[in-house]
């Protein structure tokens, strides 16, 4: 499965090196948040890298919600800790829980649907800035630190009205943003689709922290350093 070259997995267990979760952020989500690169102090491993990890291990049920509680450093050894079958939690060998998973209805475990639906939702999450983010940020005047962009993965839903699947596409319904004081908040909603049917829904939400008020040459000079990275990005690869 395409996940193997992502993460490492030994005694029940895996963990992630920030080579690996860099790569994943680019190179699948098309992510290129500071955050996740190899070399950044505040490095942190892509809640969509997680997300998919368990789907990979978990399956994929008709409705399933994730609510992400921290954020994971390269190295951490992390595994699933079953309240029930349907109620479970990733947690390092503390305890500390990451995420919390909740599922019910009928699970698939077919590998070509799991990467399938992977690939089409973490592409689409990657796309949140600028695409998604820029337009929802000037509608409300205002805007992300420039310097020190901080977006956080609060939770995700699926709800699929059924699994019999080959290869749904995911496709943005409407976008939201809540503002209160320098935090708000943003929410995307989201279609699955296939052969033009609607065959599930889901919603993602994230948490903004520290901003300011809007300036379209701070935005210019942040959309342009992210295109800036991503050329970058491919000219290393390429090399």
């Amino acid at each position: 499965m395409f996940l193997e070259s992502y993460y490492a997995e030994q005694n029940g267990e895996f963990s992630f090196t920030r080579e690996q979760a860099s790569h994943f952020a680019k190179k699948i989500a098309g992510d290129f948040n500071p955050i996740h690169d190899e070399d950044n102090k505040r490095f942190c491993v892509p809640g969509d890298l997680l997300f998919s990890v368990v789907l990979a291990k978990a399956g994929i049920s008709e409705k399933m919600r994730f609510e992400f509680a921290g954020m994971i450093s390269d190295n951490m050894s992390l595994k699933a800790a079953h309240s029930c079958f349907n109620d479970f939690a990733v947690v390092d060998n503390n305890g500390k829980e990451y995420l919390h998973v909740t599922r019910e209805g009928s699970i698939t475990t077919n590998p070509a649907l799991i990467e399938q639906v992977t690939k089409s939702y973490v592409q689409f999450s990657g796309m949140n800035f600028p695409h998604i983010m820029v337009p929802l940020m000037q509608s409300k005047e205002i805007m992300i630190n420039p310097i020190r962009p901080l977006v956080i993965y609060e939770s995700m839903e699926i709800d699929f009205t059924r699994l019999d699947l080959t290869a749904p596409t995911v496709e943005l319904t409407k976008s939201e943003i809540d503002v209160d004081g320098k935090r708000g908040s943003v929410t995307l909603h989201f279609s699955f689709l296939e052969n033009g049917e609607v065959v599930g829904t889901g919603r993602k939400r994230m948490l903004l922290s520290g901003l300011k008020p809007y300036c379209q040459d701070d935005i210019d000079d942040l959309v342009s350093r992210f295109n800036q990275r991503k050329i970058d990005f491919s000219a290393k690869q390429a090399a």
